[in-house]
Protein backbone atom coordinates (compact mmCIF):
# COMPACT_ATOMS: atom_id res chain seq x y z
CA UNK A 1 0.00 0.00 0.00
CA UNK A 2 2.55 2.58 1.16
CA UNK A 3 4.58 2.00 -2.58
CA UNK A 4 1.09 2.60 -4.83
CA UNK A 5 0.66 5.78 -2.59
CA UNK A 6 4.06 6.86 -3.20
CA UNK A 7 3.61 7.23 -7.03
CA UNK A 8 0.49 8.82 -7.12
CA UNK A 9 1.89 13.01 -6.49
CA UNK A 10 4.19 12.33 -9.55
CA UNK A 11 1.62 11.45 -11.69
CA UNK A 12 -0.70 14.56 -10.50
CA UNK A 13 2.93 16.55 -11.10
CA UNK A 14 3.33 15.58 -14.49
CA UNK A 15 -0.41 16.59 -15.42
CA UNK A 16 -0.16 20.55 -14.16
CA UNK A 17 3.47 20.22 -16.18
CA UNK A 18 1.85 19.65 -19.37
CA UNK A 19 -1.23 21.93 -18.67
CA UNK A 20 0.75 24.40 -18.46
CA UNK A 21 2.74 24.18 -21.37
CA UNK A 22 -0.16 24.25 -23.10
CA UNK A 23 -1.54 26.99 -21.71
CA UNK A 24 1.67 28.66 -22.37
CA UNK A 25 1.77 27.55 -26.17
CA UNK A 26 -1.42 28.48 -26.65
CA UNK A 27 -0.81 32.15 -25.04
CA UNK A 28 2.51 32.44 -27.40
CA UNK A 29 0.28 31.76 -30.41
CA UNK A 30 -2.03 34.08 -29.38
CA UNK A 31 -0.36 36.98 -28.84
CA UNK A 32 1.85 35.95 -32.96
CA UNK A 33 -1.32 36.01 -34.38
CA UNK A 34 -2.31 39.20 -32.55
CA UNK A 35 1.12 40.76 -33.52
CA UNK A 36 0.66 39.87 -37.20
CA UNK A 37 -3.07 40.93 -36.94
CA UNK A 38 -1.51 44.62 -35.48
CA UNK A 39 1.42 44.17 -38.87
CA UNK A 40 -1.28 43.52 -41.58
CA UNK A 41 -3.31 46.40 -40.01
CA UNK A 42 -0.75 48.75 -39.87
CA UNK A 43 0.86 47.63 -43.62
CA UNK A 44 -2.60 48.16 -44.65
CA UNK A 45 -3.12 51.38 -43.41
CA UNK A 46 0.58 52.50 -45.15
CA UNK A 47 -0.58 51.05 -48.26
CA UNK A 48 -3.79 53.26 -48.09
CA UNK A 49 -2.11 56.28 -47.17
CA UNK A 50 0.63 55.83 -49.66
CA UNK A 51 -2.12 56.21 -52.37
CA UNK A 52 -3.82 58.79 -51.17
CA UNK A 53 -4.20 61.91 -52.52
CA UNK A 54 -3.36 64.05 -49.80
CA UNK A 55 -4.99 68.09 -49.50
CA UNK A 56 -1.79 70.00 -48.99
CA UNK A 57 -3.94 73.22 -49.64
CA UNK A 58 -3.80 76.29 -47.43
CA UNK A 59 -7.68 77.68 -47.28
CA UNK A 60 -7.68 77.00 -51.22
CA UNK A 61 -4.01 77.38 -51.91
CA UNK A 62 -1.24 75.17 -52.39
CA UNK A 63 1.31 74.98 -50.06
CA UNK A 64 4.22 75.02 -53.37
CA UNK A 65 2.33 78.41 -54.53
CA UNK A 66 2.46 80.30 -51.40
CA UNK A 67 6.31 79.22 -50.64
CA UNK A 68 7.22 79.53 -54.47
CA UNK A 69 9.59 82.80 -55.94
CA UNK A 70 9.01 84.73 -59.11
CA UNK A 71 12.49 85.43 -61.04
CA UNK A 72 13.72 88.89 -60.52
CA UNK A 73 12.98 91.28 -62.74
CA UNK A 74 16.08 93.90 -63.81
CA UNK A 75 16.27 96.71 -65.89
CA UNK A 76 18.39 96.51 -69.26
CA UNK A 77 21.68 97.74 -66.91
CA UNK A 78 20.93 94.47 -64.75
CA UNK A 79 19.70 96.98 -62.22
CA UNK A 80 16.72 95.32 -59.56
CA UNK A 81 13.49 96.23 -60.37
CA UNK A 82 11.22 93.41 -58.91
CA UNK A 83 12.88 90.84 -56.12
CA UNK A 84 11.66 88.15 -53.98
CA UNK A 85 11.81 88.71 -50.30
CA UNK A 86 10.62 85.91 -47.29
CA UNK A 87 8.35 87.39 -44.90
CA UNK A 88 6.21 85.72 -41.71
CA UNK A 89 2.44 85.28 -41.99
CA UNK A 90 0.55 84.17 -38.66
CA UNK A 91 -1.74 81.08 -39.23
CA UNK A 92 -3.88 79.72 -36.47
CA UNK A 93 -5.29 75.90 -35.77
CA UNK A 94 -8.55 76.49 -33.98
CA UNK A 95 -8.98 73.11 -32.77
CA UNK A 96 -5.91 73.94 -30.16
CA UNK A 97 -7.03 77.33 -29.29
CA UNK A 98 -8.17 76.86 -25.58
CA UNK A 99 -9.19 80.32 -24.75
CA UNK A 100 -10.53 82.03 -27.99
CA UNK A 101 -11.48 85.82 -25.92
CA UNK A 102 -8.28 85.58 -24.49
CA UNK A 103 -6.44 84.65 -27.60
CA UNK A 104 -8.36 87.09 -29.70
CA UNK A 105 -7.44 90.16 -26.81
CA UNK A 106 -4.03 89.33 -26.84
CA UNK A 107 -3.38 89.06 -30.50
CA UNK A 108 -5.23 92.27 -30.75
CA UNK A 109 -2.09 94.18 -28.62
CA UNK A 110 -0.08 92.96 -31.10
CA UNK A 111 -2.16 93.86 -34.11
CA UNK A 112 -5.17 96.43 -33.54
CA UNK A 113 -6.36 96.59 -36.97
CA UNK A 114 -7.80 92.80 -37.08
CA UNK A 115 -11.48 93.18 -36.39
CA UNK A 116 -12.64 91.70 -32.85
CA UNK A 117 -15.42 89.50 -34.27
CA UNK A 118 -13.56 88.44 -37.35
CA UNK A 119 -10.52 87.42 -35.18
CA UNK A 120 -13.08 85.61 -32.84
CA UNK A 121 -14.81 83.77 -35.55
CA UNK A 122 -11.94 82.54 -37.15
CA UNK A 123 -10.00 81.40 -34.05
CA UNK A 124 -13.13 79.36 -33.10
CA UNK A 125 -13.99 75.81 -34.97
CA UNK A 126 -11.99 72.42 -35.48
CA UNK A 127 -10.61 73.69 -38.82
CA UNK A 128 -6.46 72.53 -38.81
CA UNK A 129 -5.44 75.97 -40.48
CA UNK A 130 -6.51 79.29 -40.81
CA UNK A 131 -4.58 82.46 -41.63
CA UNK A 132 -4.84 85.14 -39.33
CA UNK A 133 -2.48 88.14 -41.10
CA UNK A 134 -0.73 87.67 -43.91
CA UNK A 135 3.00 89.38 -44.76
CA UNK A 136 3.84 90.85 -41.04
CA UNK A 137 6.93 92.21 -40.20
CA UNK A 138 9.73 90.66 -38.19
CA UNK A 139 8.85 92.83 -35.43
CA UNK A 140 5.20 92.02 -35.21
CA UNK A 141 6.22 88.24 -35.34
CA UNK A 142 8.68 88.05 -32.40
CA UNK A 143 5.76 90.13 -30.27
CA UNK A 144 3.27 87.49 -31.24
CA UNK A 145 5.88 84.71 -30.18
CA UNK A 146 6.43 86.51 -27.42
CA UNK A 147 2.81 86.15 -26.62
CA UNK A 148 3.19 82.32 -25.84
CA UNK A 149 -0.47 81.16 -27.57
CA UNK A 150 -1.05 77.68 -28.14
CA UNK A 151 -2.44 76.61 -31.95
CA UNK A 152 -0.75 79.96 -33.15
CA UNK A 153 2.54 79.81 -35.58
CA UNK A 154 4.04 81.18 -38.63
CA UNK A 155 4.26 80.78 -42.49
CA UNK A 156 7.53 81.99 -44.33
CA UNK A 157 5.92 83.12 -47.57
CA UNK A 158 7.47 85.10 -50.67
CA UNK A 159 6.47 88.36 -50.83
CA UNK A 160 7.17 90.73 -54.24
CA UNK A 161 9.16 93.95 -53.91
CA UNK A 162 9.22 96.70 -55.94
CA UNK A 163 12.77 98.91 -54.46
CA UNK A 164 11.74 101.93 -56.94
CA UNK A 165 7.98 101.56 -55.46
CA UNK A 166 5.84 103.76 -58.06
CA UNK A 167 8.62 105.01 -60.35
CA UNK A 168 7.61 102.09 -63.25
CA UNK A 169 4.40 101.06 -61.58
CA UNK A 170 2.72 100.47 -65.22
CA UNK A 171 5.53 98.64 -66.61
CA UNK A 172 5.65 96.45 -63.70
CA UNK A 173 2.27 95.92 -62.64
CA UNK A 174 1.71 93.88 -59.53
CA UNK A 175 1.08 90.59 -57.80
CA UNK A 176 -1.87 89.77 -55.49
CA UNK A 177 -1.33 88.34 -51.75
CA UNK A 178 -0.43 85.15 -52.76
CA UNK A 179 2.08 86.20 -55.88
CA UNK A 180 0.25 85.52 -58.75
CA UNK A 181 0.80 88.41 -61.24
CA UNK A 182 -2.49 90.55 -61.62
CA UNK A 183 -1.12 93.71 -63.78
CA UNK A 184 1.63 94.91 -66.20
CA UNK A 185 4.69 92.40 -66.89
CA UNK A 186 4.44 90.49 -63.37
CA UNK A 187 1.01 89.41 -65.28
CA UNK A 188 2.54 89.02 -68.79
CA UNK A 189 5.49 86.79 -67.26
CA UNK A 190 2.78 84.13 -65.53
CA UNK A 191 0.66 83.91 -68.89
CA UNK A 192 3.39 83.34 -71.24
CA UNK A 193 5.62 81.01 -68.59
CA UNK A 194 5.60 78.02 -66.85
CA UNK A 195 6.42 79.45 -63.51
CA UNK A 196 2.94 78.83 -62.64
CA UNK A 197 3.32 75.20 -62.90
CA UNK A 198 6.50 75.36 -61.59
CA UNK A 199 4.68 77.14 -58.29
CA UNK A 200 2.53 74.24 -58.09
CA UNK A 201 5.33 71.72 -58.42
CA UNK A 202 7.11 73.85 -55.94
CA UNK A 203 10.29 74.04 -57.92
CA UNK A 204 10.20 77.81 -58.40
CA UNK A 205 12.96 79.24 -56.42
CA UNK A 206 15.27 81.61 -56.48
CA UNK A 207 17.93 79.86 -57.21
CA UNK A 208 16.34 77.88 -59.73
CA UNK A 209 14.82 80.95 -61.86
CA UNK A 210 16.87 83.09 -64.50
CA UNK A 211 15.95 86.79 -64.14
CA UNK A 212 13.92 88.46 -66.53
CA UNK A 213 16.47 91.86 -67.96
CA UNK A 214 13.30 94.43 -69.80
CA UNK A 215 14.24 96.80 -72.22
CA UNK A 216 13.61 99.62 -69.71
CA UNK A 217 16.32 101.82 -69.31
CA UNK A 218 15.73 102.47 -65.19
CA UNK A 219 18.37 106.16 -65.66
CA UNK A 220 16.05 107.15 -68.15
CA UNK A 221 13.19 105.85 -66.53
CA UNK A 222 13.60 108.08 -63.29
CA UNK A 223 13.75 111.30 -65.61
CA UNK A 224 10.52 110.68 -67.12
CA UNK A 225 8.52 109.87 -64.13
CA UNK A 226 10.30 113.17 -62.24
CA UNK A 227 9.11 115.89 -65.34
CA UNK A 228 5.64 113.85 -65.19
CA UNK A 229 5.46 114.40 -61.57
CA UNK A 230 6.98 118.32 -62.14
CA UNK A 231 4.43 118.52 -65.10
CA UNK A 232 1.49 117.33 -63.28
CA UNK A 233 2.44 120.11 -60.40
CA UNK A 234 3.49 122.78 -63.07
CA UNK A 235 0.59 122.67 -65.14
CA UNK A 236 -1.46 121.55 -62.49
CA UNK A 237 -2.76 118.93 -64.26
CA UNK A 238 -5.13 116.08 -63.80
CA UNK A 239 -2.78 113.52 -65.68
CA UNK A 240 0.56 113.20 -67.48
CA UNK A 241 1.78 110.40 -69.65
CA UNK A 242 5.07 109.54 -71.41
CA UNK A 243 6.86 107.00 -73.07
CA UNK A 244 10.42 106.35 -75.27
CA UNK A 245 11.35 103.90 -78.09
CA UNK A 246 14.30 103.10 -79.55
CA UNK A 247 13.49 103.40 -83.33
CA UNK A 248 15.75 100.85 -84.76
CA UNK A 249 14.62 98.01 -82.41
CA UNK A 250 11.28 98.55 -80.96
CA UNK A 251 12.43 98.61 -77.19
CA UNK A 252 10.72 100.90 -75.21
CA UNK A 253 13.34 102.07 -72.78
CA UNK A 254 10.50 104.21 -70.73
CA UNK A 255 7.20 104.45 -70.10
CA UNK A 256 4.89 106.14 -67.24
CA UNK A 257 1.87 107.50 -66.66
CA UNK A 258 0.22 109.47 -63.34
CA UNK A 259 -1.88 109.16 -61.74
CA UNK A 260 -0.10 106.19 -60.59
CA UNK A 261 0.19 103.60 -57.71
CA UNK A 262 3.07 101.40 -55.46
CA UNK A 263 3.12 97.94 -56.66
CA UNK A 264 4.19 97.42 -53.09
CA UNK A 265 0.94 98.54 -52.19
CA UNK A 266 -1.27 97.00 -55.21
CA UNK A 267 -4.61 98.12 -53.38
CA UNK A 268 -3.68 101.31 -55.02
CA UNK A 269 -4.15 100.59 -58.45
CA UNK A 270 -8.00 100.07 -57.82
CA UNK A 271 -8.36 104.22 -57.46
CA UNK A 272 -10.00 105.98 -59.91
CA UNK A 273 -8.03 107.52 -62.80
CA UNK A 274 -4.98 105.39 -61.95
CA UNK A 275 -4.88 103.65 -65.29
CA UNK A 276 -1.99 102.98 -67.83
CA UNK A 277 -2.92 106.51 -70.21
CA UNK A 278 -0.20 104.80 -72.78
CA UNK A 279 -1.16 101.57 -73.91
CA UNK A 280 -4.99 101.56 -72.13
CA UNK A 281 -6.68 105.01 -73.24
CA UNK A 282 -7.22 106.25 -76.43
CA UNK A 283 -7.66 110.39 -77.62
CA UNK A 284 -7.71 112.39 -80.45
CA UNK A 285 -4.58 113.25 -80.53
CA UNK A 286 -4.65 116.62 -82.06
CA UNK A 287 -2.05 118.24 -84.51
CA UNK A 288 0.49 115.84 -83.55
CA UNK A 289 -1.79 113.35 -86.12
CA UNK A 290 -0.69 115.82 -89.08
CA UNK A 291 3.13 114.04 -89.19
CA UNK A 292 0.60 111.11 -90.28
CA UNK A 293 -1.00 112.59 -92.95
CA UNK A 294 1.97 114.52 -94.19
CA UNK A 295 3.79 111.44 -94.77
CA UNK A 296 0.85 109.33 -96.37
CA UNK A 297 0.69 112.62 -98.73
CA UNK A 298 3.84 112.70 -99.52
CA UNK A 299 4.96 109.04 -99.98
CA UNK A 300 1.82 108.69 -102.19
CA UNK A 301 3.18 111.12 -104.53
CA UNK A 302 -0.05 113.54 -104.49
CA UNK A 303 1.92 116.02 -102.39
CA UNK A 304 5.63 116.65 -103.06
CA UNK A 305 7.47 118.54 -100.62
CA UNK A 306 7.90 121.69 -103.46
CA UNK A 307 4.49 122.35 -103.64
CA UNK A 308 2.37 125.34 -103.37
CA UNK A 309 -1.02 125.14 -100.84
CA UNK A 310 -3.74 127.43 -100.91
CA UNK A 311 -4.69 128.53 -97.38
CA UNK A 312 -6.00 131.61 -98.09
CA UNK A 313 -9.75 130.35 -97.17
CA UNK A 314 -11.08 128.14 -94.84
CA UNK A 315 -12.57 124.69 -96.02
CA UNK A 316 -16.55 124.55 -96.57
CA UNK A 317 -18.54 121.33 -95.58
CA UNK A 318 -22.14 122.45 -95.63
CA UNK A 319 -22.63 124.89 -93.58
CA UNK A 320 -19.25 124.27 -91.34
CA UNK A 321 -16.16 126.18 -92.44
CA UNK A 322 -12.57 124.35 -90.88
CA UNK A 323 -10.34 127.22 -90.54
CA UNK A 324 -6.72 127.78 -88.85
CA UNK A 325 -6.15 128.41 -85.16
CA UNK A 326 -3.59 130.70 -86.02
CA UNK A 327 -4.25 131.21 -89.63
CA UNK A 328 -1.83 133.15 -92.39
CA UNK A 329 -4.20 132.36 -94.68
CA UNK A 330 -1.98 133.14 -97.48
CA UNK A 331 -0.56 130.55 -100.34
CA UNK A 332 2.03 128.26 -97.89
CA UNK A 333 4.91 125.82 -99.39
CA UNK A 334 4.90 122.40 -97.89
CA UNK A 335 7.22 122.52 -95.25
CA UNK A 336 5.20 125.67 -93.98
CA UNK A 337 1.52 123.87 -93.39
CA UNK A 338 3.60 121.95 -91.03
CA UNK A 339 5.31 124.34 -89.07
CA UNK A 340 2.17 126.71 -88.76
CA UNK A 341 0.25 123.25 -88.35
CA UNK A 342 -2.68 124.57 -91.15
CA UNK A 343 -6.02 122.80 -90.53
CA UNK A 344 -6.75 124.07 -94.12
CA UNK A 345 -2.96 123.34 -95.75
CA UNK A 346 -3.15 119.90 -93.94
CA UNK A 347 -6.79 119.30 -95.37
CA UNK A 348 -6.29 119.50 -98.88
CA UNK A 349 -2.90 117.99 -98.57
CA UNK A 350 -5.14 114.78 -97.81
CA UNK A 351 -7.58 115.86 -100.37
CA UNK A 352 -5.03 115.66 -103.52
CA UNK A 353 -4.55 111.64 -101.88
CA UNK A 354 -8.02 110.85 -101.93
CA UNK A 355 -9.94 109.48 -98.62
CA UNK A 356 -9.92 105.73 -99.32
CA UNK A 357 -5.95 105.97 -99.79
CA UNK A 358 -5.62 108.10 -96.71
CA UNK A 359 -7.76 105.36 -94.71
CA UNK A 360 -5.89 102.75 -95.75
CA UNK A 361 -2.68 104.41 -95.18
CA UNK A 362 -3.63 104.09 -91.50
CA UNK A 363 -4.68 100.50 -91.89
CA UNK A 364 -0.64 100.09 -93.46
CA UNK A 365 0.91 102.00 -90.26
CA UNK A 366 -0.52 99.81 -87.80
CA UNK A 367 -2.96 102.12 -86.22
CA UNK A 368 -6.20 99.54 -86.05
CA UNK A 369 -6.47 97.26 -82.92
CA UNK A 370 -4.95 96.98 -79.54
CA UNK A 371 -1.36 98.41 -79.32
CA UNK A 372 0.82 95.12 -79.84
CA UNK A 373 2.70 94.93 -76.53
CA UNK A 374 3.63 92.95 -74.27
CA UNK A 375 1.34 94.61 -71.63
CA UNK A 376 -2.55 92.80 -71.11
CA UNK A 377 -3.39 96.79 -70.17
CA UNK A 378 -4.65 97.52 -73.14
CA UNK A 379 -7.56 99.22 -75.78
CA UNK A 380 -8.52 99.31 -79.25
CA UNK A 381 -8.64 102.11 -81.55
CA UNK A 382 -11.74 103.57 -82.32
CA UNK A 383 -11.03 104.82 -86.11
CA UNK A 384 -14.39 104.70 -88.78
CA UNK A 385 -14.02 101.89 -91.43
CA UNK A 386 -14.65 104.15 -93.88
CA UNK A 387 -14.29 108.53 -94.01
CA UNK A 388 -17.15 110.72 -95.22
CA UNK A 389 -15.69 113.44 -96.78
CA UNK A 390 -15.87 116.11 -93.66
CA UNK A 391 -14.53 112.86 -91.38
CA UNK A 392 -11.68 112.50 -93.85
CA UNK A 393 -10.88 116.46 -93.39
CA UNK A 394 -11.02 116.31 -89.29
CA UNK A 395 -8.83 112.98 -89.20
CA UNK A 396 -6.16 114.46 -90.83
CA UNK A 397 -5.57 116.76 -88.21
CA UNK A 398 -6.49 114.11 -85.71
CA UNK A 399 -9.85 114.56 -84.70
CA UNK A 400 -13.00 112.29 -85.37
CA UNK A 401 -10.68 109.34 -84.50
CA UNK A 402 -8.94 107.81 -81.19
CA UNK A 403 -5.78 105.89 -80.73
CA UNK A 404 -3.61 105.32 -78.17
CA UNK A 405 -0.11 107.02 -77.46
CA UNK A 406 1.37 103.36 -77.90
CA UNK A 407 0.27 103.38 -81.41
CA UNK A 408 1.25 107.35 -82.15
CA UNK A 409 5.03 106.64 -80.96
CA UNK A 410 5.27 103.36 -82.69
CA UNK A 411 4.22 105.28 -86.70
CA UNK A 412 6.45 108.16 -85.39
CA UNK A 413 9.27 105.88 -84.81
CA UNK A 414 8.53 104.25 -88.49
CA UNK A 415 8.56 107.81 -89.91
CA UNK A 416 12.02 108.96 -88.64
CA UNK A 417 13.71 105.03 -88.85
CA UNK A 418 13.53 104.78 -92.41
CA UNK A 419 10.15 103.66 -93.08
CA UNK A 420 10.75 100.19 -91.10
CA UNK A 421 7.33 99.81 -88.70
CA UNK A 422 8.73 97.81 -85.87
CA UNK A 423 6.57 96.27 -83.09
CA UNK A 424 7.10 98.04 -79.72
CA UNK A 425 8.39 95.34 -76.73
CA UNK A 426 9.06 96.11 -73.08
CA UNK A 427 12.05 92.84 -73.57
CA UNK A 428 15.23 93.42 -74.86
CA UNK A 429 15.73 92.55 -78.38
CA UNK A 430 18.56 93.25 -81.22
CA UNK A 431 18.39 95.30 -84.14
CA UNK A 432 18.28 92.03 -86.63
CA UNK A 433 15.87 90.82 -84.90
CA UNK A 434 13.38 94.25 -85.13
CA UNK A 435 14.12 94.04 -88.48
CA UNK A 436 13.11 90.18 -89.08
CA UNK A 437 9.93 91.36 -88.09
CA UNK A 438 9.26 95.24 -89.57
CA UNK A 439 7.35 96.11 -92.50
CA UNK A 440 8.03 98.76 -94.79
CA UNK A 441 5.70 101.45 -94.99
CA UNK A 442 7.18 104.39 -96.21
CA UNK A 443 10.14 105.08 -98.55
CA UNK A 444 13.40 106.23 -97.26
CA UNK A 445 13.40 109.71 -99.20
CA UNK A 446 9.81 110.03 -97.16
CA UNK A 447 11.56 109.49 -93.69
CA UNK A 448 13.76 112.13 -94.82
CA UNK A 449 10.94 114.31 -95.45
CA UNK A 450 9.83 113.96 -92.07
CA UNK A 451 13.00 114.19 -90.20
CA UNK A 452 13.14 117.38 -91.95
CA UNK A 453 9.61 119.00 -91.02
CA UNK A 454 10.49 117.67 -87.29
CA UNK A 455 13.15 119.56 -87.40
CA UNK A 456 12.00 122.73 -89.13
CA UNK A 457 8.96 122.53 -86.15
CA UNK A 458 11.66 122.76 -83.41
CA UNK A 459 13.31 125.43 -84.39
CA UNK A 460 10.91 127.93 -86.13
CA UNK A 461 7.40 126.62 -84.86
CA UNK A 462 5.58 125.48 -82.05
CA UNK A 463 9.08 123.09 -80.65
CA UNK A 464 10.50 126.31 -80.74
CA UNK A 465 10.59 126.16 -76.35
CA UNK A 466 11.53 123.04 -75.81
CA UNK A 467 14.47 122.85 -78.45
CA UNK A 468 16.06 126.11 -76.99
CA UNK A 469 15.71 123.70 -73.33
CA UNK A 470 17.50 120.42 -75.57
CA UNK A 471 19.56 122.81 -77.26
CA UNK A 472 22.21 120.83 -79.29
CA UNK A 473 20.46 117.50 -79.52
CA UNK A 474 18.82 117.50 -82.91
CA UNK A 475 15.29 117.47 -81.12
CA UNK A 476 12.15 117.41 -83.04
CA UNK A 477 8.08 116.90 -83.64
CA UNK A 478 5.17 118.31 -83.56
CA UNK A 479 2.96 119.52 -80.84
CA UNK A 480 -1.02 118.47 -80.59
CA UNK A 481 -3.69 120.55 -78.44
CA UNK A 482 -6.90 118.66 -79.14
CA UNK A 483 -9.88 119.95 -77.42
CA UNK A 484 -11.57 117.65 -74.66
CA UNK A 485 -15.15 116.36 -75.54
CA UNK A 486 -17.49 117.45 -72.67
CA UNK A 487 -21.34 116.65 -72.76
CA UNK A 488 -21.20 115.92 -76.82
CA UNK A 489 -18.98 119.27 -77.86
CA UNK A 490 -15.78 120.06 -77.95
CA UNK A 491 -14.57 122.28 -75.08
CA UNK A 492 -12.25 125.15 -75.20
CA UNK A 493 -11.67 125.07 -71.72
CA UNK A 494 -10.41 121.46 -71.60
CA UNK A 495 -7.68 120.25 -73.81
CA UNK A 496 -5.40 117.62 -74.30
CA UNK A 497 -1.91 118.72 -74.70
CA UNK A 498 0.54 116.02 -76.51
CA UNK A 499 4.45 116.14 -78.16
CA UNK A 500 5.43 113.38 -80.49
CA UNK A 501 8.74 113.78 -81.17
CA UNK A 502 12.16 111.92 -82.24
CA UNK A 503 16.00 112.98 -81.54
CA UNK A 504 18.82 113.28 -82.76
CA UNK A 505 17.48 114.11 -86.53
CA UNK A 506 20.37 114.34 -87.86
CA UNK A 507 20.56 110.19 -86.93
CA UNK A 508 17.28 109.21 -85.17
CA UNK A 509 17.82 106.63 -82.28
CA UNK A 510 14.57 107.46 -79.74
CA UNK A 511 10.91 108.49 -80.47
CA UNK A 512 9.06 109.96 -77.95
CA UNK A 513 5.50 110.94 -76.60
CA UNK A 514 4.67 113.47 -73.79
CA UNK A 515 0.96 114.37 -72.98
CA UNK A 516 -0.62 116.57 -70.47
CA UNK A 517 -4.10 116.51 -69.87
CA UNK A 518 -5.72 119.56 -68.80
CA UNK A 519 -2.89 121.96 -68.48
CA UNK A 520 -3.41 125.50 -66.92
CA UNK A 521 -0.89 128.10 -67.61
CA UNK A 522 2.12 128.10 -65.97
CA UNK A 523 1.71 131.87 -64.63
CA UNK A 524 0.18 135.11 -66.70
CA UNK A 525 2.74 135.48 -69.30
CA UNK A 526 2.20 132.38 -70.79
CA UNK A 527 -0.15 130.04 -72.56
CA UNK A 528 -1.87 126.40 -72.18
CA UNK A 529 -1.52 125.12 -75.64
CA UNK A 530 1.40 122.02 -76.16
CA UNK A 531 4.02 124.30 -77.46
CA UNK A 532 4.23 125.74 -73.75
CA UNK A 533 3.73 122.32 -71.43
CA UNK A 534 4.00 118.95 -73.28
CA UNK A 535 6.85 120.48 -75.69
CA UNK A 536 8.93 121.87 -72.67
CA UNK A 537 8.91 118.75 -70.70
CA UNK A 538 10.32 116.90 -73.57
CA UNK A 539 12.72 119.29 -74.00
CA UNK A 540 13.59 119.18 -70.68
CA UNK A 541 13.52 114.93 -70.55
CA UNK A 542 16.26 115.13 -74.10
CA UNK A 543 18.32 117.43 -72.13
CA UNK A 544 18.58 115.40 -69.54
CA UNK A 545 18.72 111.77 -70.89
CA UNK A 546 20.78 112.58 -74.45
CA UNK A 547 23.80 112.35 -72.23
CA UNK A 548 23.05 109.21 -70.39
CA UNK A 549 22.06 107.77 -74.03
CA UNK A 550 25.60 108.55 -75.26
CA UNK A 551 24.32 111.32 -77.67
CA UNK A 552 26.44 113.95 -77.84
CA UNK A 553 25.60 117.66 -78.36
CA UNK A 554 26.19 119.79 -81.37
CA UNK A 555 24.75 123.04 -82.36
CA UNK A 556 26.89 123.29 -85.59
CA UNK A 557 23.76 124.95 -87.93
CA UNK A 558 25.19 122.44 -91.12
CA UNK A 559 23.62 119.59 -89.15
CA UNK A 560 20.96 121.06 -89.28
CA UNK A 561 21.30 122.26 -93.32
CA UNK A 562 22.29 118.59 -94.26
CA UNK A 563 18.44 117.75 -93.28
CA UNK A 564 16.65 119.84 -95.97
CA UNK A 565 15.61 118.09 -98.64
CA UNK A 566 17.22 119.16 -101.82
CA UNK A 567 15.02 120.01 -103.77
CA UNK A 568 14.65 123.40 -100.81
CA UNK A 569 18.46 124.12 -100.87
CA UNK A 570 18.41 127.40 -102.91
Amino acid sequence: MSAISSKEPTIALDGTRKARGNLTSARIRWAMAFVLAVFVVMGGRLVWLGNMDLDTAIEGQARAAIMASRPPILDRNGIEMAVDIQVPSLYAEPRRILDVDEAAEALRTVLPNLDPAWLRDRLTGDEGFVWIARELTPAQRDRVMHLGIPGIGFLTETKRFYPGGPVAAHVMGAVNIDNVGIAGMEMYLDDSTDLGLLQELGLARDSELNPVNLAIDLRVQHVLYDQLVDAMERYQAIAAAGAIMDVHTGEVIALASLPDFDPNNPAGMLEEGRYNRITAAKYELGSTFKTITFAATLDSGAVQITDQIDARFGVRFGRYTIEDFHGKYRILSVPEVYKYSSNIGTIKMMQAMGKENFRAFLTRLGFEGTPVVELPEVTASAIPSNFSEVGAATASFGHGLSVTPMHMLRAVSALVNGGRLIEPTLLMRTEAEANARATQVISAQTSDYIRYLMRLNALEGSGSRGNAIADGYRWGGKTGTAEKVVDGRYSSEKSLALFASAFPLDNPQYAMIILVDEPKRENEQTGRTAGWNAGEVSGRIVARIAPMLGIQPNTDPAVDDRLIPVQLRF
